[in-house]
């Protein structure tokens, strides 16, 4: 057992939280940064704004998607990762580490082309509209072509973090999240690129990342050592890590469908302004739930480890205090919207007065039930730590896809924009309940085993 290996065995909980969860928040909210730095920009070229953030409101799914693989492998292979290293199997967590690493060009090409080839007809679908498709077009080319890019830098900062360098991952992040926000002023206003000039900040900085990511493991700086030996696809990696991986993965894709069908119904009953209006809400809780999500994912090793060393009031602890934590923070988030929107709203919507309006109104009802997301994104991300895959799975298809594509389609056509506003908050209520209910079912089970272990009789 390596030191890495001692402290998520031994280390206090709260510390270990702080030293994994923290770094993973800032690199959390640094990749959010990518996005919605560029949806800032693009929103205020002059003359064209509202019709540029409509068109990039339109590739949100297609974006949405590529970051899916990233997950995907990221989050498959280091939960993995971290379980067969409490069960001390060191080899088997290299072999791993090499899948993953070639899964992340093999995918990211394979994505790259079908995207290209199927441009045009993938946006008119995800809600183009012939003003904005030349927008979202020339923009969403550009992201295309650097896909692998994109994957690979999420899939090995989680990497990172899973082993043991958290600190360095959100500092490869942030780096490559500063050299977008400059190339990004420097190409759409100095050099007049527009949107174009957007993505081509984003795929450069995105570039960096991912290059710098994958010297820390060529370099032999990992505690899981790579070799290039292990730079294969063989079944017996590859199926546990989309197993894994498939969850979070779903629940990505699940939000790309449900952009989809909001942007549809979004042209149906307020036109492009309504787009663009759901790509800065959109970025707003980007920038509002990545804190979350960076508090699951660095946690992740240490509810892993500890589960598969059978410590799990530790695992349990773990939730314990995130859950806490989330509750506050998003209670703090819920108020700060419902009292000042326009101040988050109308850096997005340069002097749209129409537009800014528009926002705030769908804002405000969007987020209603803001403080229930913290223990439904938490709880699957725990039952997804400990490797109930099936299970984690079920959890994220329910609120993204079993009830929020449903309430999608049905409240627009009772309340119109209304409706579209208020489905999200009805299916976090309920996902809330039922997440709750599976989470201490499991934590009972461990309970229970932990007891009949201690009335085992010693021989």
């Amino acid at each position: 057992m390596n030191e890495h290996q001692r402290l998520l065995a031994n280390e206090s909980v709260g510390k270990l939280i702080l030293k994994y969860s923290l770094p993973a928040i800032i690199g959390m909210l640094v990749n959010g940064l990518y996005n919605v730095v560029d949806r800032m920009f693009i929103g205020n070229i002059p003359g064209v704004g509202h019709l540029a953030i409509s068109g990039l409101g339109v590739t949100l799914p297609i974006m949405t998607i590529i970051m899916a693989f990233g997950v995907l492998i990221g989050i498959g292979s280091a939960t993995n990762i971290s379980i067969k290293l409490g069960e001390g199997k060191q080899e088997q967590a290299q072999k791993i580490l090499g899948t993953a690493i070639l899964l992340n060009l093999t995918l990211g090409i394979v994505l790259s082309i079908i995207g290209l080839v199927f441009v045009d007809s993938i946006l008119m679908i995800f809600g183009a509209s012939p003003d904005s498709l030349p927008f979202a077009k020339e923009y969403i080319i550009i992201i295309l072509i650097g896909a692998t890019f994109n994957i690979t830098a999420m899939s090995l900062t989680n990497l990172m973090r899973s082993d043991g360098r958290p600190k360095l991952s959100a500092t490869i992040m942030a780096t490559g999240c500063f050299i977008n926000i400059i190339l990004d002023a420097l190409f759409i206003f100095g050099f007049g690129l527009g949107i174009a000039g957007a993505a081509l900040a984003t795929v450069i900085s995105q570039f960096i990342t991912a290059t710098w990511a994958l010297l820390y493991f060529f370099k032999g700086k990992s505690n899981v050592p790579f070799f290039k030996k292990n730079l294969r696809l063989r079944k017996e990696q590859v199926l546990p890590i989309l197993a894994i991986g498939a969850a979070p993965f779903i629940m990505q894709v699940a939000m790309s469908g449900v952009q989809i069908i909001c942007n549809n119904s979004l042209k149906i009953y307020g036109g492009d302004m309504a787009i663009g209006a759901f790509a800065t809400i959109s970025s707003i809780m980007l920038m509002t739930g990545t804190p979350i999500i960076g508090l699951a994912q660095g946690s992740q090793p240490i509810v892993g480890f500890n589960f598969g060393a059978k410590q799990y009031h530790r695992a349990n602890k773990a939730l314990k205090i995130n859950v806490t934590f989330a509750g506050i923070y998003l209670l703090a988030g819920m108020i700060m919207i419902q009292l000042i929107p326009e101040v988050l709203v109308n850096p997005f919507s340069g002097d749209n007065p129409e537009l800014v309006a528009m926002t705030v109104t769908g804002l405000k009802r969007y987020t209603i039930v803001l403080p229930l997301l913290g223990p439904s994104m938490l709880g699957t991300q725990y039952i997804q730590a400990i490797g109930k895959a099936k299970l984690a799975m079920v959890l994220s298809l329910m609120r993204q896809v079993l009830l929020l594509i449903p309430l999608m389609i049905i409240m627009p056509r009772l309340f119109g924009l209304t409706g579209i506003w208020f489905a999200q908050p009805i299916a976090d209520t309920i996902t809330f309940f039922v997440t709750t209910y599976f989470v201490l079912r499991e934590i009972r089970a461990q309970n229970q085993l932990s007891v009949d272990k201690q009335l085992i009789p010693v021989a």
